[in-house]
């Protein structure tokens, strides 16, 4: 169970931030005199800091014990355009090896904070970056680490975002870090216009509650990483998002130093994301297990679902870190999700979901069911045999393992007690690979699918180095050469109870020893 976060201060300490000396003309910089009625407010005890209606101009300011920013309705914190207004107060490296940590609001070892009301915290993350390149000339990808963050949290305990809008931040929007009992509800983010405007960040946390938020992001949307080998991300519970980016809807593990566990994340929507709906990833030595998603609607979405289980084994955090040894990825179901695949995709033609290993480091347990998906299709012969990379040491993304997947529904390899139950794909046009390929498997099931309408296909599963699967209670509406074609090492391959309008034209071995 999520711990209920509380809170110290009293609703009568109530610190106007004009009383201070701001002024809400979208000029002021306001960082002096809001600091001075946050540092006020937590030396009396705690209480709320209060923005009135008005634009309030500021850079970096530090929340502190006890202390609720309250942003009535009209009120907008607005950050610098001038990155010389801003502070590092916890350097870090993330993921693609670039130096971050500024941040417009920051928290750092605080307790009982909080930001609340129906007002907006604004980053102006177009106009700073269009001042910002003015005098950097390096490239995008080496100077963007400057830009701050709108929030950041960092080891914090009892912490509530609630009702507030973040808009256009210079990078992150919002990124929580080895913090416990969170709270985020009701918070709609607008965030793109600059590069890497992550939506909800959430690094090495535990006792995190995400519900009812509105994300519209740059980059990925929801998020969850491990930056640090020091805390886990653990005992998580999610509901109720709207999920629109122009990377992925729901990602885990793009930085996985430390573990991912106890899980939860139900009855969500994901639509016009661009690089990927749901995408679970472990490549830095974590652990990803005991994680539940039940209940996901996607609309235009580009490659419904990824697993990856690799290893890059990067450090972010070079001072207290040291490379690690390949992590595992076990115990996890997802459930209950339809979606509409995007035709223009990274991957043409479009595939459904991809799930890889690396050779000798095995996806275990992994269950997907009760899964629909529509297609494009248009996938050729020779598709269905492409060759895909392995890309043991490679950044996890979808377009890591493209161009072409050799199959349209399901491509798996290196997996163990993969159970496929009550999955459904629907094609646009005919596709010639088969809807299931699985590479180097162990212990397969594949059961209670509806296979669309195709012909001229070489089969409509293939197996390749699998041992011991069962594919059974599946209705096939095409035709193939064959129904499963087995090769390579497989061996204990049972097909049993499987139906098909035209099943004097498939060829379906009863057992294979």
């Amino acid at each position: 169970m999520v711990s209920t976060v509380g809170f110290a201060s009293a609703d009568n300490n109530s610190y106007n931030i004009t009383s201070f000396g701001a002024v809400g003309d979208g000029k002021t910089m306001n960082t002096i005199a809001i600091q001075k009625a946050i540092d006020d407010c937590t030396t009396n005890g705690g209480g709320k800091v209060v923005f009135p209606q008005g634009k309030f101009l500021s850079g970096t300011l530090e929340l502190k014990d006890n202390v609720t920013l309250h942003f009535q309705e009209g009120s907008e914190l607005l950050g610098s355009t001038d990155l010389k207004d801003y502070r590092n107060v916890d350097p870090f490296t993330e993921g693609l090896g670039i130096k971050v940590g500024w941040a417009l609001l920051v928290a750092v070892d605080a307790k009982n904070i909080a930001l609340e009301g129906n007002g907006s915290i604004n980053g102006q993350g177009s106009e700073l970056k269009e001042k910002h390149i003015r005098t950097d000339k390096r490239p995008e990808g080496e100077r963007w680490g400057l830009r701050p963050f709108l929030l950041r949290v960092v080891r914090c305990e009892g912490v509530m975002v609630q009702d507030v809008n973040l808009y256009y931040a210079g990078a992150w929007t919002s990124h929580y870090f080895q913090s416990k009992k969170i709270h985020i509800e009701n918070v709609k983010i607008v965030s793109h216009g600059v590069a890497h405007n992550d939506g909800i960040g959430i690094d090495g946390c535990q006792d995190v509650t995400i519900r009812n938020c509105d994300i519209d992001s740059g980059d990925d949307a929801l998020v969850f990483k491990t930056t640090s080998s020091k805390m886990s991300c653990s005992n998580i519970n999610v509901s109720g998002m709207r999920l629109k980016s122009r990377q992925a809807g729901i990602k885990m593990g793009t930085e996985s130093m430390a573990n991912f566990e106890n899980i939860t994340i139900r009855d969500c929507y994901i639509y016009d994301t661009r690089n990927g709906g749901i995408k679970l990833l472990t490549v830095d030595g974590a652990n990803l297990q005991n994680v539940l998603i039940d209940g996901v609607k996607m609309d235009n979405v580009r490659t419904p679902m990824l697993f990856r289980l690799g290893s890059r084994l990067s450090v972010f955090r070079k001072h207290e870190d040291t490379k690690q040894s390949t992590g595992s990825m076990k115990n996890v179901t997802v459930r209950n999700v339809t979606a509409i695949a995007a035709a223009d995709a990274q991957l043409k033609p479009a595939s459904g979901i991809l799930i890889t290993g690396v050779p000798d480091h095995y996806i275990t347990g992994l269950t997907l069911e009760n899964i629909e998906i529509h297609l494009a299709g248009g996938g050729t012969a020779s598709d269905a045999r492409e060759k895909v990379p392995e890309a043991v040491d490679q950044y996890p993304e979808v377009k890591t393992f493209g161009p072409k997947i050799p199959a349209y529904g399901v491509w798996a390899r290196h997996v163990k007690g993969l159970k496929l139950n009550n999955i459904k794909f629907l094609l646009q046009q005919n596709d010639l690979r088969p809807v299931l390929v699985c590479e180097d498997g162990l212990g397969i099931e594949v059961e209670n699918w509806d296979i669309p309408e195709t012909s001229g296909a070489e089969s409509i599963i293939r197996l390749e180095d699998v041992k011991k699967a069962i594919i059974t209670r599946n209705r096939i509406s095409g035709k193939a050469d064959v129904f499963v074609k087995v090769e390579g090492k497989s061996k204990k391959i049972k097909t049993d109870q499987n139906h098909s309008q035209t099943v004097t034209e498939l060829k379906m071995p009863l057992v294979m020893k």
